[in-house]
């Protein structure tokens, strides 16, 4: 078979993502957070753009919003058809008739602000560090009267302590990456464990037990029996099988058991140095009369526009050009320029196109769980993206990338999104679903007010689920309740 070169033509559509339009889809599934740090990381790399100075500008609204945001990004088709003929990539671009009609960039308004920018900071308000386990065990060590040597192995000890406070390393592995004998280092963890808060430096959770049973005085020795050969029972809860193993009243059993149930598992826990994320809301939704206003959150968020200088720039080199009819303006300058003004420009339109698609979703997302901001939970309605993409006239991906890490403040509280994108049990009557959640919270409600001396097992609850008429197996209820971290019958029984 001859091999040969020929040439060929061919007519075919082919769907291409332009690089802004992939920004415009990278900002909108982007956190606020993440979206901040995008904004301030380009406004130190492209000289074009600036933060818009704060004004005076009333508070915006749903009005202010949708006129603000008339000129939107254009449609995939539109950009793949115009290509390089739309007036950022011509070369006879129009500095001055873009520079008036794009003066402040669309960003002439005042965010929407929920509290003070002007106070002086709180100090009553900040945090102060926080000792850790590590510099708690650490002071106590140099508190105590021990040798140089002993210093050193039980500072070596506290360093390899995790923050629940369990020694993780055996000794012997411990010796062979250190200066320290087993005997010096088994020494050490001794003193470690007669520290502060007890049950430090046990290596599991039965040793860490038994450390702490040892300050309970007459007792001591009939808890260290428990927790050594029957910590199962006391996991199950099966009093009368203890009762029957140690020889003793229920009553005696049950105190017993109450005091290693208030033992601390995990000493460490106290001394966490885990830092608090406190999430800030995207959108907020408010309850004006009958309505509901949904109002975008967009304190911190940098206003941007085209820098002044520029502007100024540009205008009087425009200037310059119309009266000595020469292209003074050097060819790589206008070239730089208009690069930066273009990646200037989508960058603002994306975040106008995020802002108003985050908008809308939100609205939409409203106006299907209504009843769930009226009276909470247990009325959330069933809901998929495909219901909310249809509402708003855009691809359900779209409705997952905006609702993705985003959060609202509710009247029911602060939910992320996509919480309320949810399947449903059906109805028995023949009515609508029941949202997963809403039968989740009514599961948490019937064990919450159950006899903690016969709780509820999960066919009574399937049963009483039934009974409201939502089509639900015991599995289902095991399956929920193990989601919600909620212990089965067996193990919440309580019989004090």
């Amino acid at each position: 078979m001859a091999i040969e070169l020929k040439q060929s033509l061919k007519l075919a559509q082919q769907l291409l993502i332009t690089p802004q339009l992939q920004q415009a889809i990278k900002l909108l599934q982007l956190s606020r957070t993440e979206l901040i740090e995008t904004v301030q990381k380009e406004l130190m790399e492209n000289p074009v753009l600036e933060e818009a100075p704060d004004s005076d500008s009333p508070e915006r609204t749903e009005t202010d919003l949708q006129a603000e945001q008339g000129e939107i990004l254009p449609s995939h088709s539109e950009v793949t058809e115009k290509g390089d003929n739309s007036a950022l990539s011509s070369q006879d671009f129009d500095w001055s008739r873009f520079v008036e009609s794009y003066t402040l960039g669309g960003n002439q308004r005042e965010p929407r602000s929920f509290a003070g920018n002007d106070e002086a900071p709180n100090y009553e308000n900040m945090v102060s560090s926080q000792t850790s386990l590590h510099d708690h065990l650490e002071w106590q060590v140099k508190m105590g009267s021990l040798t140089p040597e002993e210093e050193e192995a039980c500072i070596t000890i506290i360093g390899n302590l995790d923050d629940n406070g369990y020694l993780q390393i055996d000794l012997q592995e411990l010796t062979t990456k250190t200066a320290h004998s087993y005997d010096s280092l088994e020494d050490a963890l001794c003193i470690i464990q007669e520290m502060d808060p007890p049950g430090v430096g046990a290596t599991n959770l039965k040793e860490c037990l038994l450390i702490q049973v040892k300050e309970y005085g007459p007792d001591k020795g009939i808890l260290s029996e428990i927790v050594n050969k029957y910590l199962n029972l006391i996991e199950k809860r099966n009093f009368s099988a203890l009762s029957k193993k140690l020889g003793l009243t229920n009553k005696k059993t049950r105190e017993l058991a109450n005091i290693i149930y208030s033992l601390e598992p995990k000493p460490g826990r106290s001394f966490s140095t885990g830092q608090v994320h406190y999430i800030t809301p995207d959108v907020y939704v408010q309850e004006v009369g009958d309505e509901f206003v949904v109002i975008l959150n967009e304190d911190g968020l940098p206003k941007l526009q085209i820098s002044n200088l520029y502007k100024t720039a540009i205008m009087q080199e425009k200037a310059d050009q119309n009266k000595a009819k020469t292209n003074n303006l050097n060819s790589e300058a206008q070239n730089y320029i208009q690069e930066k003004l273009k990646s200037a420009l989508w960058l603002i339109k994306s975040i106008h196109q995020r802002q108003k698609t985050l908008y809308k979703v939100t609205k939409s997302i409203v106006k299907f769980q209504r009843e769930f901001m009226e009276h909470g939970v247990q009325q959330l309605k069933p809901l998929v993206l495909r219901d909310v993409a249809e509402e708003i006239g855009v691809h359900e991906s779209t409705v997952s990338r905006a609702t993705n890490g985003k959060y609202v403040h509710s009247p029911q509280g602060i939910f992320e999104l996509k919480y309320f994108f949810n399947t449903g049990l059906s109805n028995a009557t023949g009515g609508e679903d029941f949202a997963n959640e809403a039968v989740k919270q009514m599961i948490k409600q019937f064990i919450n007010v159950e006899d903690s001396k016969h709780p509820l097992s999960d066919q009574a609850l399937a049963n009483m689920l039934t009974a409201q008429n939502i089509e639900i197996a015991r599995r289902t209820v095991a399956k929920y309740r193990e989601l919600m971290g909620i212990l089965p019958s067996s193990r919440r029984k309580r019989m004090s």
